[in-house]
């Protein structure tokens, strides 16, 4: 985690007395972006519909459209995954990935190896086992491999893509603990919806056979992760009469930050849909309710991204909590582990860290020093402290413009139900 973090630009953010307008969602960044590599792996002439437009997704649909021979993804570690994976099976291909100084310090070697096993051509131009990396394609055999199930599932996500390319097909048998389970599904679930026959055969062992993939028109949801936020903000404001409506959600979803209406049930929102049939799109209306626990224990370990969400919420609620299957936040955009601990403690929150895997809050405060909230280059950090503004009127945050990677109008929507955002420049 940076020590210090240039200011490009400082907010002030201030909330309204009331709540009450209907926010569309951004798509979901997650089914964007497998959606472009099968959509690539399919030969397919028109693009998904409604694709995401945050940093991640759009870093890829360049790289599709224009070939580079040098991919620059930024920030992107989805992109960095899934792409190390599609160029490897891409014949007469040969490009070289790359990204930000964080993402040069972010491992890929499990992924590389599980490649490179497979007899993909892979080459690392720093430190190895880190981007940046040459990649050049060729058919691949395929066959039968082992890899960690307790890393990152856009490993797994990235193979699975590839699997029916593969001559062979491929056997993917995950050791230890499987994390993030829900992104796996989901990424088979997308493979299905292309005409893919890929399945479980284990409790540890998913089979893709080799077959073709099927052109089609295909949408894309909205984001349950972005409405995380929106669930926040409903769950810390005062007032009973709030009413936020989000559009374009499934009941029934397969993204894994669905539970997130589940989760925040415990904490006084209420979730209404508009319509429940299986894979439609609908509106859905959060209400505040007086019910709501007096803790929260929950584990993490397939849903990681909310992990934010319900740190700072559950603080500020007042609310202790226990929090495992923590350990993938430790790689991810920044420490958010460390990142959060900091944080908190400037709004007088002292969370603590066991074995780098769970973070607890039993209630301990210490004098809050009020600084403006450091964001890291990650957006979640961003996204997650913003509704804070509700309880400490003012809130500073450093860098706020990091919301572009998942959720580029989230300012612009936050205004939109009386938020008021006061902009200062910057001041490095």
């Amino acid at each position: 985690m940076q020590e210090k973090q240039k200011v490009s630009m400082q907010y002030a953010i201030y909330a309204p007395k009331h709540l009450g307008n209907t926010i569309q969602l951004p798509a979901s960044k997650s089914i964007s972006n497998r959606a472009l590599i099968l959509h690539a792996l399919s030969g397919g002439h028109t693009l998904p519909q409604n694709l995401s437009d945050c940093d991640d997704t759009e870093v890829m649909v360049r790289a599709l459209r224009d070939w580079p021979d040098v991919i620059d993804i930024k920030a992107a570690g989805t992109a960095m995954r899934f792409l190390t994976a599609y160029l490897s099976v891409t014949p007469g291909s040969s490009h070289t990935l790359t990204g930000t100084e964080r993402m040069k310090h972010r491992p890929i070697k499990v992924l590389v190896d599980a490649l490179s096993y497979l007899g993909a051509e892979i080459k690392y131009l720093g430190e190895e086992g880190f981007p940046p990396l040459r990649v050049t394609g060729h058919a691949l055999e395929g066959g039968t491999i082992e890899i960690p199930g307790d890393v990152s599932s856009q490993y797994i996500s990235a193979l699975l893509m590839i699997g029916p390319a593969l001559k062979n097909g491929l056997e993917l048998k995950l050791t230890g603990n499987i994390v993030s389970r829900p992104y796996i599904d989901l990424t088979m679930h997308t493979m299905h919806d292309y005409g893919l026959k890929i399945e479980w055969t284990d409790y540890n062992t998913i089979f893709a056979p080799h077959q073709e993939y099927q052109q089609k028109e295909y949408v894309i949801e909205n984001d349950w992760s972005a409405s995380s936020y929106w669930y926040e903000i409903m769950a810390l404001s005062d007032d009973y009469d709030n009413e936020i409506k989000l559009t374009g959600l499934t009941d029934g979803s397969r993204q894994g930050d669905s539970v997130v209406r589940y989760l925040f049930s415990m904490l006084g929102v209420k979730t209404s849909f508009e319509n429940t049939e299986p894979g439609v799109m609908t509106t859905v209306t959060l209400k505040k309710v007086r019910t709501r626990l007096p803790r929260l224990d929950y584990d993490f370990i397939n849903q990681p991204d909310l992990a934010q969400t319900f740190v700072v919420c559950c603080a500020v609620m007042g609310i202790p909590f226990h929090f495992k299957g923590l350990s993938s936040l430790k790689i991810k955009e920044t420490d958010r582990m460390a990142a959060l601990q900091k944080e908190m403690k400037k709004l007088g929150y002292v969370i603590r860290d066991i074995n780098g895997e769970e973070l607890l809050w039993d209630g301990e405060r210490c004098e809050a020093s009020m600084e403006a909230i450091d964001t890291y280059e990650d957006h979640r950090m961003a996204l997650s402290f913003a509704p804070v503004c509700i309880k400490i009127p003012g809130l500073k945050m450093n860098n706020p413009e990091v919301v572009s990677k998942s959720y580029p109008k989230f300012w612009d929507d936050i205004r939109s139900v009386g938020f008021t955002i006061e902009e200062t420049p910057d001041n490095s």
